[in-house]
């Protein structure tokens, strides 16, 4: 059963569990808050307004912690809401410089900033030598210090809001045992593969040189596939710091990881409060030959009446 109380940081506190008619949560693994969109039916008892708590539980597993920024009504005597976690404040814009820090402190350190709570985040291992963002989104920060902490070690982490408290991952440590499939759960699927999104089959890096008042090109490509695709070229320029030895192994790391098509798998099946982005679960698909675990970018949990449904976008390597 679905459970949503509102707190209006007043000392009211309401279980508007039984006028929740639908309700859809959603979660991403990279660069958005998660979010919990609801219709209710008006009552005179209880009044939301923008700001305040909502707490969302399904059989008493926590779900979502997060705060109300939409409030909408119409003649169908209903009301919709909009609310997201913490990571919503994340999308304000700064300056920040960092050196020699990983992405674990640039989370902890942004988040003290801006008076954000957070609870467990692992140790990210790989120090990045430096980050210069002047006028950048908090979020697409942090982001990018987990994807130079993944390309540098290989290792993925999940960022996200545990139930009112900013958390990071090994996502290694979030491998679910359920498996969706022909024989377990799942109701469609839709599978694509594409090079348009993040395929690249040439890498060229850039570094400035200041004893030669020039730039230093890098340049590592595959031209069989650039004869079938066309040049697909990803640019880059990389701090000063970097030495040659560091270089070449960026360029190698990032033809591992770009030179490929890109595959999304779309499942939908019976709900699972388990199920979130950032997470490993098991997929058994005969038609497509795929009985694996696969990595969790999006996921979309919906409660209508009594139905319990969830559809996830699944990483396809």
């Amino acid at each position: 059963m679905l459970q949503v109380v509102t707190d209006d940081k007043q000392g009211n506190v309401y279980d508007i569990s039984e006028l929740v008619t639908d309700a859809t949560w959603k979660t991403s693994r990279i660069g958005k808050p998660g979010s919990f969109d609801f219709t209710m039916l008006q009552d005179s008892k209880y009044i939301i307004n923008n700001g305040d708590i909502v707490a969302v539980k399904y059989d008493d597993k926590p779900l979502f912690y997060g705060y109300v920024f939409t409030v909408g009504r119409s003649e169908e005597e209903t009301i919709k809401i909009k609310a997201y976690d913490q990571i919503r404040y994340l999308t304000a814009t700064d300056t920040y410089v960092f050196k020699n820090t990983t992405a674990a402190a640039i989370v902890k350190r942004i988040a003290n900033d801006f008076g954000l709570k957070w609870g467990h985040i692992v140790d990210t291992k790989y120090t990045i030598p430096s980050m210069v963002e002047d006028g950048q989104k908090l979020i697409d920060i942090i982001d990018k210090a987990f994807a130079l902490t993944t390309v540098n070690t290989g290792s993925i982490y999940v960022f996200y809001d545990d139930y009112g408290k900013l958390a990071v991952q090994n996502v290694k440590d979030l491998m679910l045992d359920i498996v969706i499939g022909d024989q377990s759960l799942m109701t469609g699927f839709t599978f694509e593969k594409s090079i348009d999104k993040d395929t690249y089959n040439r890498i060229k890096l850039v570094r400035d040189n200041k004893k030669t008042g020039k730039r230093d090109v890098h340049i590592a490509q595959d031209s069989a596939n650039i004869a079938k695709w066309g040049r697909l070229q990803h640019y880059q320029k990389v701090d000063e710091s970097m030495n040659d030895a560091q270089i070449r192994k960026l360029l190698d790391q990032l033809v591992k990881s770009k030179n490929m098509e890109t595959k999304t798998l779309k499942l939908e099946a019976l709900g699972d409060p388990s199920v979130r982005a950032g997470c490993y679960l098991h997929a058994e698909i005969k038609e497509l030959a795929i009985n694996q675990l696969y990595l969790v970018e999006e996921c979309s949990h919906k409660f209508s009446g009594g139905d319990y449904t969830i559809q996830v976008e699944l990483k396809v390597f």
